[in-house]
């Protein structure tokens, strides 16, 4: 089976999501957090409650949803929005599996944070609206709650792999939000999760992904997507906020810097498996494109080269 692009993507920025920590509430509470990281993830696993970003205008959780937060600069989870003046940073006691708030624990939410490649964390981020909801009502929905008792299940168990097993399903809830987000949120947010989305253009995308190395012209990728030139360029730079060769040149350097970074193939040969007649062309456009040449970002970021 052919990797498709969206699967390229995640590995490219090797996206890793991890659930960290489980609040439950009762009564009347208010939580407010400043996440530490720049894509956080919070899922709703029993009861309801209300979301407040940055002061904005409260939304209502209930069980099933989830919510990936990228970029946020503060939040409040709470039983009641008027209780957002009061909410405390400075969660109660902790044991060993769940901090509390209130009284009772009619409320029970799980939260982690997605890991991201430092050097390629920015396309991953950049792509996505401050705020993803992914409702209960989706058409995901029975999938997610699946994948949320898998996970309380093994949080509450003293399984053999129940971290490996928590962080395999903490994969798969994220996938699930972000397919929501390729059909909804990312509708009208310039970049490659909405490019992904887009039925029409896929196709072309596909080709690109399929064989980077190729002389992709317009017209062949304007046939894959069933346009005509004009047509494909303008809607796949509304689309994606790129042409379509721009796009194909950014992924060529996305591929060379991870292979920089993790293998010792020379520059030269990165060249010629990616479709550049010459090393001084690859090293061109790299440098264009990321800033430095090749060889200085490699002894940046990655293992020396062997002689």
């Amino acid at each position: 089976m052919m990797p498709d692009p969206l699967s390229e993507m995640l590995a490219l920025v090797d996206a890793r999501c991890l659930i960290t920590g489980e609040l439950r509430a009762g009564g009347e509470w208010a939580f407010r957090f400043q996440p530490d990281v720049q894509v956080k993830l919070d899922a709703i696993v029993r009861g309801s409650c209300w979301l407040i970003v940055d002061d904005g205008p409260p939304s209502r959780l209930v069980a099933g949803d989830a919510v990936v937060f990228n970029g946020v600069g503060s939040a409040v989870l709470c039983s009641d929005p008027r209780l957002r003046s009061e909410a405390t940073e400075v969660l109660a006691a902790k044991d060993d599996s769940c901090s509390r708030l209130g009284s009772g624990d009619e409320v029970a939410i799980i939260g982690g944070h997605v890991d991201l490649d430092p050097a390629a964390a920015g396309l991953f981020t950049s792509a996505l609206p401050s705020v993803t909801h992914a409702s209960a009502s989706s058409a995901e929905a029975a999938e997610m709650r699946h994948l949320l008792e898998r996970i309380m299940e093994e949080t509450e168990s003293a399984h053999p792999g129940a971290r490996f097993a928590i962080d395999q399903h903490a994969q798969l809830l994220l996938l699930q939000v972000l397919r929501i987000g390729l059909r909804r949120d990312a509708a009208s947010h310039p970049g490659w999760l909405r490019l992904l989305s887009d039925p029409q253009l896929r196709p072309a995308v596909s080709l690109m992904h399929a064989d980077p190395a190729r002389s992709w012209g317009l017209a062949d990728l304007a046939t894959a997507a069933g346009m005509s030139r004009s047509h494909f360029a303008h809607r796949f730079r509304e689309v994606s906020g790129q042409p379509p060769l721009t796009y194909l040149s950014h992924w060529r350097v996305r591929l060379a810097s991870r292979a920089l970074r993790e293998s010792d193939t020379t520059v030269a040969t990165l060249a010629e498996r990616l479709g550049y007649a010459s090393e001084s062309s690859f090293s061109h456009a790299f440098s264009r494109i990321v800033g430095v040449s090749p060889s200085r970002y490699r002894r940046g970021t990655g293992p020396a080269v062997r002689s």
